[in-house]
């Protein structure tokens, strides 16, 4: 952390103060995956192949600690998603989304059409009772949050919460039940075109039809991928042979606290994709698939950001990533993300563009929805006093904007992290998990019951029922069970 603030205190000596400042009505392109885990970058964690992300890595700044802060129901994303938007906090955003109102100037995109930039939207929104044809100035193709899969043994469709191809496998290396570069069985292909390469395409045409416009624009790219189901074109899934693949370090064939967790087999859709228990083979095999998906997202946001180099725009342009959380798939016995682990809360978040430091990464932990603000103050638009997020400006120039980082996932999971340390806690069964992250960042030792650990675990119980009071938690009132998923 002194090497990099060290780092930052040079660039801005050599920049002055307007290191973090970029020209007058920065365009903003933010792209966004689904399910991406925060080391799957080829730059970041090294097995995964994605060139044009790297190049992203190395032009601007990455955030290794950015977290989602949980969600009320098993779609994940739905909570990131609103949170990100609108700039409520957790259980603000769970209010707002059960509310019938959806007001259209609540919404990130709204402040920029407001201040005079065009906004356009193509992808995946999984944001409910509001469209975002009423938000954007324009928009693509708007994607569910799960597509529809064939199955050819049983001769037609099922939705999401139906188990069918591509559930419960592979059993072992001879299981043949699903090919996710096979049209036939729909997904991702559903329409003749790969989803990714829909949506990769409609941005960059609309990129190009903004070569001659004087107004800024704002646009989110939206991919479903890298979320299961893992299809992806055969010469991407060759990439990746399954004899390279690792078995992540915190591989487990069960994991021990799945009920309290509430993710037991039959509770969550996302764990029903492996079978229980877990087999070597069968966590390389989703893993080959997901990273597959990854790097064929890649080559669609390579066409993005060649898009923006041929017409002249990425000068000045802020170019964001992220996913909206990160995934397990294989690690400490889960395949989904609805669990406190690192693999699952963190994605990968860059930011790049115009003055922006380059080739630095962050250690200090942040909330991925920090994004919205960040936006906002990057193009010189009022940061509204409701927004319950903050700037990752500052984090830029080597300040830290919270003491601790809180996560929940329903009533059944509670996280904190201060410092290197991190508490979890799962309520139904009083169990309590304590990580070292520097000398542990894969989540293997419990310290809780270690008698020299006890201090740090007590202060971390008091900060957590800290930040349940400042969030509002709801497990704190009782009042859990009169919410709605």
């Amino acid at each position: 952390m002194k090497k990099i603030f060290l780092l930052l205190m040079i660039v801005s000596s050599v920049f002055g103060m307007s290191a973090f400042s970029v020209h007058k009505h920065p365009n903003i392109v933010f792209i966004f995956s689904d399910d991406q885990c925060w080391d799957t970058i080829g730059a970041i964690g090294g097995e995964v192949l994605t060139p044009h992300l790297d190049k992203l890595v190395a032009e601007g700044v990455f955030f290794k600690n950015a977290y989602n802060s949980g969600a009320w129901q098993g779609a994940v994303c739905i909570a990131s998603r609103t949170m990100l938007m609108t700039g409520k906090q957790l259980w603000k955003s769970h209010q707002y989304s059960d509310s019938k109102q959806r007001n259209p100037s609540d919404f990130w995109s709204t402040f920029f059409k407001n201040n005079g930039y065009k906004t356009y939207f193509t992808g995946k929104w999984h944001i409910s009772r509001i469209s975002p044809d009423i938000i954007y100035s324009s928009t693509g193709t708007i994607m569910p949050g799960m597509p529809t899969y064939s199955d050819p043994k049983l001769g037609g469709n099922y939705k999401w919460n139906e188990r069918g191809a591509g559930y419960f496998r592979p059993i072992d290396v001879t299981d043949q039940s699903w090919d996710p570069s096979d049209p036939l069985y729909g997904g991702f292909w559903e329409g003749g075109i790969h989803w990714s390469e829909i949506t990769g395409q409609e941005s960059v045409d609309f990129i190009l039809q903004q070569v001659h416009e004087n107004k800024p624009f704002f646009m989110q790219v939206a991919f479903n991928a890298p979320h299961d189901p893992r299809q992806s074109p055969i010469e991407f899934i060759e990439q990746y042979d399954v004899n390279d693949i690792k078995l992540p370090k915190n591989f487990l064939p069960l994991q021990p606290h799945a009920v309290a967790m509430q993710l037991a087999k039959g509770m969550t859709r996302d764990e029903d994709l492996g079978p229980f228990p877990r087999t070597p083979y069968s966590v390389i095999k989703n893993r080959q698939e997901y990273f597959a998906l990854i790097t064929h997202m890649d080559e669609q946001i390579g066409k993005i950001l060649d898009a923006l180099e041929k017409t002249g725009k990425k000068e000045n342009t802020i170019i964001i990533f992220t996913s909206d959380h990160g995934l397990a798939c294989g690690q400490h016995g889960l395949m989904g993300k609805q669990n406190m682990y690192e693999h699952s809360m963190k994605p990968p978040l860059i930011i790049s563009g115009p003055n922006l430091p380059k080739g630095i990464q962050i250690d200090t932990p942040v909330y991925m929805q920090d994004l919205m603000p960040t936006t906002l103050e990057l193009a010189g638009i009022n940061i509204p006093s409701e927004i319950d997020f903050k700037s990752l400006l500052p984090v830029i120039k080597g300040q830290k904007t919270y003491s601790a980082i809180y996560g929940a996932y329903k009533d059944k999971q509670r996280m904190v992290r201060k410092d290197n340390m991190k508490l979890i806690w799962y309520p139904d069964s009083d169990t309590w998990l304590l990580f070292d992250l520097d000398n542990d960042s894969n989540e293997c030792t419990n310290l809780a019951d270690n008698p020299e650990y006890q201090a740090v675990l007590n202060d971390l119980k008091n900060t957590l029922i800290n930040e349940q009071e400042k969030w509002g938690d709801p497990l704190l009132s009782g009042n859990f069970g009169n919410m709605k998923e």
